[in-house]
């Protein structure tokens, strides 16, 4: 009987090659089922971590909302716009300078959540926190998401002490786009807080945010304060806590809103329901106490929902104590700047106020 060894030869290894090819399928489902277990074992252990490790609630909250007035580094190599360049700090110890007036502020007022606008990007937020590493009581947490105010490439930044548990940007739907009453926020952050677990669970979203500025663009700063509103209309009806903070650049006063102006839209006094209508803080001040800004006008506001005003009887919840403006923390020197345009470097640094703004701090007590 003649053999062909060829045919048989090619044969053999077709065969182990199956032979191969099934066991390293097997292998690989093997590995599959292995990783899809490791996953869900994860995700489980995660959980249940994010469970334990909820923060305490804290005896109080404090909330600080502050334009820094250019925080940007002495770098502008990472700038593409003029104005950019031209508003970094001069030099690297003018870059220390500005950072030591901000931590100065931080330490003194320890925000558990600090807004702040006019930052340059991400890294400068480092920068302030890198002055706290060896301070164990102001470990911060960094929330940042680059906008998209190309012109002036500034920004707005949050940090926290505690409860965050999720931030970013949102965009409008294109319903929203196409509805000429809104109109796009491009430096605005939202972010989540939580604390404690169970029916002591406590939360909050804040959203921190710079409108546009100048007193004729009124009308935009409406657009923009309606869409705030639409994203957030849904959790302030729920009754949940909603604090929205930030450089509003409104000229209207807190005691002279007008429900269809860009404050009163953002405080929601445009609509007939006063269940969903947000406290406006500064009102808490004396009148000659509420400016701001070195000019007089009151640009800065901190807005709650109306769970952050009321007091719960039947459980321990936040609450509004007090608000504060601390120019005396922003205002060095004889007396408060009169001008910042353009000759913020050339001020005797004695002299030179922090920020032309000055922050606003609230306080909440949980009661």
């Amino acid at each position: 009987m003649k053999i062909d060894f060829r045919r048989d030869y090619l044969g053999r290894c077709r065969e182990v090659n199956v032979k191969r090819f099934q066991t390293e399928i097997a292998l690989r489902m093997l590995l599959m089922l292995r990783a899809s277990s490791l996953l869900i074992a994860g995700c489980i252990a995660f959980l249940f971590a994010a469970t334990a490790a909820a923060d305490p609630i804290p005896e109080q909250v404090v909330i600080c909302s502050w334009n820094t007035e250019w925080l940007f580094d002495n770098y502008a190599g990472d700038n593409n716009a003029e104005l950019a360049k031209k508003m970094t700090a001069p030099s690297r110890p003018d870059w220390d300078w500005k950072l030591a007036g901000v931590e100065k502020l931080v330490r003194e007022v320890k925000p558990t959540i600090l807004g702040l606008q006019e930052i340059e990007n991400s890294r400068v937020l480092f920068y302030l926190t890198q002055r706290f590493k060896n301070d164990p009581e102001l470990k911060f947490r960094t929330a940042f998401v680059e906008g998209s105010d190309f012109f002036t490439e500034q920004d707005v930044g949050i940090l926290a002490l505690s409860g965050l548990t999720g931030f970013g940007r949102r965009e409008m739907s294109k319903e929203q786009f196409e509805d000429k009453q809104n109109m796009s926020v491009a430096k605005h952050l939202f972010a989540t807080f939580e604390w404690g677990t169970g029916a002591d669970r406590e939360t909050l979203t804040v959203v921190n945010m710079h409108l546009r500025a100048r007193g004729e663009v009124t009308h935009l700063r409406i657009r923009q304060a309606n869409l705030i509103r639409a994203w957030v209309n849904d959790l302030i009806k729920k009754g949940e806590n909603v604090v929205l903070m930030g450089d509003l650049n409104s000229d209207e006063f807190a005691t002279e809103t007008t429900p269809d102006g860009d404050i009163g839209t953002m405080r929601g006094l445009n609509t007939p329901e006063k269940e969903d209508d947000l406290f406006d803080t500064l009102v808490e001040l004396k009148e000659k106490e509420r400016h701001t800004h070195l000019n007089g006008q009151q640009y800065d506001r901190i807005l709650l929902s109306k769970g952050l005003t009321e007091d719960d009887p039947k459980r321990k919840d936040l609450c509004f104590k007090s608000v504060a403006i601390r120019r005396d923390l922003v205002i060095r020197g004889k007396e408060q700047d009169k001008d910042h345009m353009d000759i913020f470097w050339t001020i005797p640094e004695a002299e030179r106020d922090v920020s032309d703004h000055y922050p606003v701090v609230v306080t909440l007590d949980y009661k």
